[in-house]
């Protein structure tokens, strides 16, 4: 069943997954096994999940790998593998002061070395960061992709375009074409307004999504904007929760809405996670939402 007021493109992706309602395994399961990993992914695909999002990050040589942050320390053990390639971030940085070794001083057989799994639980030990084309792989014909381009502008301020190389990837990939967005649906994501930008001329059959924490992306005039490049939103959930009407502002403009993030932690029950995604999914009537434990959607 699709929503009728979705746009075409969207709603054709959201029939080819078989569900109103989408959910999307954030940064795989990754309340169980490592993010970024194809673990996780392997999880999130046996817990159902409608779409896998890869994080994007571009190495040295040029290559896509999945990754969350711009720097390879939190999920890895660079700083003992290579413990003199520390860098420094452009000021500003959410990363915030201190050594960082970031993704993009490394080329992918570098990142390959290291030990993507052991930060999270011993037994994940060996566990690698996951590349684009790996996650394609393994994800293709099962689920759909919901790849996020992950800080363009630190790309272009070092020389690198990092839309241009996924462009290009999406495309000998074939993900563009309808015969296999019909079983492999792709949404592609971002921060950056001017990357959805680019992505809405050079890839216009793929649906394409905002994602904001700004309230001020969320005002009439601002939401009519965003829906002459993207095709849907993707708020912070706290926005939503704040102004349940958001919704429907969106939906009037043809805008999907999907909320971010849905988590687990030792103070949140299961059945209460499972009750705040139903409120958002049912009573607030987003489409979709992220959450890091795909197993406990409910459909």
């Amino acid at each position: 069943m699709v929503v009728a007021a979705l746009p075409a493109v969207a709603g054709v992706l959201f029939e080819a997954a078989g569900l109103r309602k989408q959910l999307i395994a954030h940064r795989g399961a990754s309340a169980y096994a490592p993010e970024h990993t194809l673990e996780a992914y392997r999880l999130a695909l046996e817990q159902r999940a409608d779409f896998v999002e890869p994080d994007l990050a571009v190495t040295r040589d040029g290559v896509l790998i999945c990754l969350h942050d711009d720097t390879l320390e939190r999920t890895t053990n660079v700083a003992q593998v290579f413990p003199d390639r520390a860098a420094s971030l452009p000021a500003g940085s959410a990363r915030g002061d201190g050594p960082h070794w970031i993704a993009n001083d490394f080329t992918l057989a570098e990142v390959k070395r290291l030990d993507a799994g052991q930060w999270f639980d011993a037994k994940f030990r060996g566990a690698r960061v996951a590349t684009w084309d790996e996650a394609v792989q393994l994800v293709r014909g099962k689920a759909g992709l919901y790849p996020e381009l992950k800080s363009p502008p630190l790309y272009t301020s070092r020389g690198v375009d990092m839309v241009r190389i996924f462009v290009a990837s999406v495309k000998a990939h074939g993900l563009d074409r309808p015969e296999s967005l019909r079983t492999t649906p792709v949404i592609i994501q971002s921060f950056d307004e001017n990357a959805v930008r680019r992505v809405a001329t050079q890839l216009p059959s793929v649906p394409r999504v905002f994602l904001t924490s700004d309230e001020r992306d969320m005002t009439d005039a601002r939401l009519r904007e965003l829906a002459r490049f993207a095709t849907g939103v993707a708020p912070e959930k706290r926005l939503i929760a704040a102004r349940p009407e958001i919704v429907s502002r969106a939906h009037a403009l043809g805008l999907t809405v999907t909320a971010w993030t849905f988590r687990g932690d030792e103070k949140t029950s299961s059945a209460a996670l499972r009750e705040e995604m139903s409120r958002f999914l049912y009573t607030f009537g987003i489409d979709a939402l992220f959450t890091n434990n795909p197993d406990l959607f409910p459909r």
